[in-house]
């Protein structure tokens, strides 16, 4: 597994920060250079995604896969207790793992996903992931992002900073992405339904920030409704977003470093 770090590595303080499905760790650049004054910052490229390998067995694209490569990756930190922000995908592993009896996770932002996902959701995901186009540029790269990724209102070079570390050059001279389209089996194979994680929410007791892009179609707002009422559960929605917030501005990042310092 590749991870980036930010920050002081001596630093006991520490935060793991995993992003979507087809994304990867550099998606927290802008966020991890925000906090590396308090924080050793963690950010893994899950297995199949950016520049970690690919698995041999295409059927360990699984949550329990994940979570165990996490608790690894925990543990080579050296630290016993670390918060998390987790995106889509990154805040399910951080539930899964949050909810563990003696979880290391203290404190836990989940970005953009909640107890339930619903069908229709997947279902736009199943669109794009797992193929495996070519473009003839970044430019078109760039463009082909936008189209499925609302996340906001992002500069040109915002945009471009958060396509860069997804692709690579072939031989042939075009450009495509580095995930495994392999990720992407479960939404051909399989029949896609609502799914319910209520049980994994409901064992989670550490403080959580939970953000939302208020134009998402993945967290729903009757399910950030009702995660907000549970106890130590705060939240934040961001206009003009929807899946998902990517930390981009000093006013999105404000939020998230009050809740991750508050003592």
């Amino acid at each position: 597994m590749h991870v980036t770090e930010w920050g002081d590595a001596a630093n006991p303080q520490v935060l793991v920060c995993v992003h979507g499905l087809t994304r990867c760790g550099r998606d927290f650049d802008v966020l991890a250079e925000a906090l590396a004054d308090k924080y050793r910052i963690v950010c893994p490229d899950v297995v199949g995604r950016g520049e970690s390998d690919w698995l041999v067995d295409k059927a360990d694209y699984t949550y329990p896969q994940y979570v165990s490569d996490m608790v690894r990756v925990i543990a080579k930190t050296g630290a016993k207790h670390v918060h998390w922000l987790g995106t889509s995908m990154g805040g399910i592993i951080g539930m899964l793992l949050a909810g563990q009896p003696n979880s290391p996770i203290t404190r836990f932002v989940i970005n953009d996903v909640g107890c339930f996902i619903p069908k229709h959701s997947l279902q736009r995901i199943g669109m794009y992931v797992g193929v495996s186009p070519l473009f003839r540029s970044v430019d078109e790269v760039v463009q082909a992002v936008k189209i499925v990724s609302p996340f906001g209102p992002l500069t040109d070079q915002q945009w471009h900073a958060l396509t860069l570390p997804l692709i690579k050059k072939t031989n042939a001279g075009m450009w495509q992405f580095r995930y495994d389209p392999a990720i992407g089996d479960t939404f051909k194979t399989l029949p896609l339904s609502d799914v319910d994680l209520s049980e994994y929410w409901g064992a989670i007791v550490c403080p959580v920030l939970v953000t939302r892009g208020a134009d998402s179609d993945l967290l729903l707002p009757d399910t950030y409704a009702a995660m907000c009422r549970k106890p130590g559960v705060t939240g934040v929605e961001f206009v003009n977003t929807g899946h998902a917030p990517m930390f981009q501005s000093d006013e999105s990042i404000a939020p998230v470093r009050a809740f991750l310092l508050a003592s």
